[in-house]
Order: C-alpha cells, then structure tokens, then sequence
C-alpha cells in the first residue's frame, strides 16, 4: 500500500498578538494532539510535521496527501477536539481507493474548515 501522509502546519497561530516564548504555536499543539491520540505509528499512515504551508491568515493547517488520490487541504481548523475528527478524517482517506471522500461523510466538526481538494496529478502521457 502507498504512503499516506497527514502534513501539519507546526506554526499556526491563531493570534496575531506575540505570543509567550515558552508558549508553542497553534498547529504545534494540534500536531501533539495528533500524536498522542494515534495510538500507535503505522506502515500506511505517517504525521509529518511541516514548518509552513503558507496559509497564515487561515490557522490551523493541514493537508492530507498519498499517491494517485487528491490532497486535501484543511484551514481554519479549531485547534480543539479537531485531533480526533482529522484521524477519523484520515481513516476514511486511507480506506478509500480513489481518495473521494464525499461531504456529508466528513466528520461533523470538519465540515466548518475551508477545504480544498487538489486533483491527483497523473504522470501518465496523452500524447
């Protein structure tokens, strides 16, 4: 099976304002979030973290990536109990041949996120 990978903006914030030095950022929090509920490192599924992914003024940030199936880019995401829709979110990622995953089957509290959803890019020639 082809990796699957759930990248995470490490340095989301939500606020504008400076935040404390011994206080980690937004989409640090998330990622730990993401961590501790995964309940064990898998062959098919991997929380990469990534230092940015450019949508500052749209906290917190992930994407959701494998080959041959769309990307799925997640902004706007509450930093609280979204740990937990993201893997069940990933579940039915993984599970999917195609990497379809229809709306009304995102969980509830993704279903407020700005999402995008990139074409799998095919590398095979029309020509």
């Amino acid at each position: 099976m082809s990796k699957h990978i759930l990248f995470v903006c490490k340095s989301c914030h939500y606020s504008s304002e400076e935040r404390p030095n011994n206080q980690p950022a937004d989409g640090t929090r998330l990622l730990e979030q993401l961590n501790t509920l995964s309940t064990k490192p898998s062959d098919a599924f991997e929380i990469q973290p990534i230092s940015c992914l450019w949508t500052c003024d749209r906290p917190c940030t992930v994407a959701f990536s494998a080959p041959h199936k769309p990307t799925y880019l997640l902004t706007n995401l509450p930093t609280d109990e979204t740990a937990s829709a993201l893997l069940q979110f990933g579940k039915r990622y993984l599970d999917s041949s195609t990497g379809d995953i229809p709306w009304k089957q995102f969980p509830e509290l993704l279903q407020s996120a700005s999402v995008a959803k990139i074409p799998a890019a095919d590398h095979s020639s029309n020509e």
